[in-house]
Order: C-alpha cells, then structure tokens, then sequence
C-alpha cells in the first residue's frame, strides 16, 4: 500500500469532539452537563444513596446556557456523562445593522459577521442596561419595533464614543452573546 491510497477529509475542528464523558458523581453545582441533547449548566445536583439496584443515582437541574431553560436528568454516579466544551470569548463590537446583525473585530483583525444580538427579553435588557444605555423597567420581547429601537440605542452609544466589547458564549457548534461591556471612550 503506497501513501497515495489513503485520503483524508480536513475538518476545520481537526476532529475535535462537541463534548467529553465525565464520571456523572464528579459533576459540580457551576459546571456543565449536556441534558436531552443541550448544553447546560448545572445549578443543583444532589445523590441518593445506594439502593437494592444497585447504583447511587445524581439528579442534576441545569439551565440551558442558550435559550435559560430548565432542564432535568437522573443518571447512575459511576456511569459517564456528555460535558460539553464551552468557551467564552471577547470581541470588539464594530457595528450593529438594522435585523440586529452584529459586525465584531477578532483578535487577529478580521470582522466575525454571523451572530445577532439576543433576542431573549432578560438577556438582552440587561445588556443594554450593563452598559448604561438609559432603558429602565422596559419590556423587550417579540415586538420588532421595540428590538429595533434598543438596536438603535445601542448604536447611539457608539456615536457618543462608547468603545464597547461582546463575551460570546460557544458549545456544540452554538454561539450567543451573553456580555456587553463598556471600555470607556474610543
């Protein structure tokens, strides 16, 4: 067999895996546990102890780090659960466009052009809030009009020289922004 025979498919991810298993009776309150297939975090976790079947069992509550749902799981203390790989990662925050694109500056100086802004209500108002933007006790939610008009608060900042930097959160192939904050002056 010569070398020519064997080709293979590059990934961008080099074959990373989305998650990595992890004895489910070494899992912490603040860590991270994938529960029916989304990415958690854990917020309560308690064990039972050993019964006639066997297993101690852990029942973990997480909230989901994407859409803040509730979710719950029961899984045997010695047997592997899925943890998924989450990193956080600042951007400078370019510009925001009409449908809430925003345009972010990475750290190698190319612009990262593919996320929204948070549509979720809490999420978003206390983005805005975070960094003083002037809206107090408003309710964001799926009226357009309203997104828009925080869109374009949060453009006026820039025009009053606001330099600000977006945390976004990423795990199995997800991202959101979850932090905005203010540096000071451009």
């Amino acid at each position: 067999m010569s070398d020519e025979e064997h080709h293979f498919e590059s990934k961008a991810d080099a074959g990373a895996s989305k998650t990595f298993p992890q004895q489910a009776g070494t899992i912490r309150k603040n860590g991270y546990i994938v529960i029916k297939a989304r990415p958690c975090k854990v917020v309560e976790v308690s064990t039972s102890k050993t019964g006639k079947h066997g297993h101690a069992k852990c029942h973990f509550v997480g909230i989901d780090i994407f859409t803040a749902k509730k979710l719950e799981d029961i899984v045997p203390s010695s047997h592997n659960c899925d943890v998924p790989h989450v990193t956080r990662t600042d951007y400078q925050l370019i510009d925001i466009s009409e449908d809430g694109f925003v345009s972010l500056l990475t750290e190698s100086g190319n612009t990262k052009d593919d996320l929204r802004l948070p549509t979720d209500e809490n999420l978003l108002t206390q983005l805005i809030q975070d960094c003083g933007f002037g809206i107090q006790n408003m309710r964001i939610g799926p009226n357009l009009d309203l997104l828009y008009m925080k869109h374009a608060e949060i453009k006026d900042g820039f025009a009053e020289g606001k330099d600000l930097v977006v945390s976004v959160m990423s795990a199995m192939g997800e991202e959101q922004i979850c932090a905005l904050k203010d540096i000071g002056p451009k």
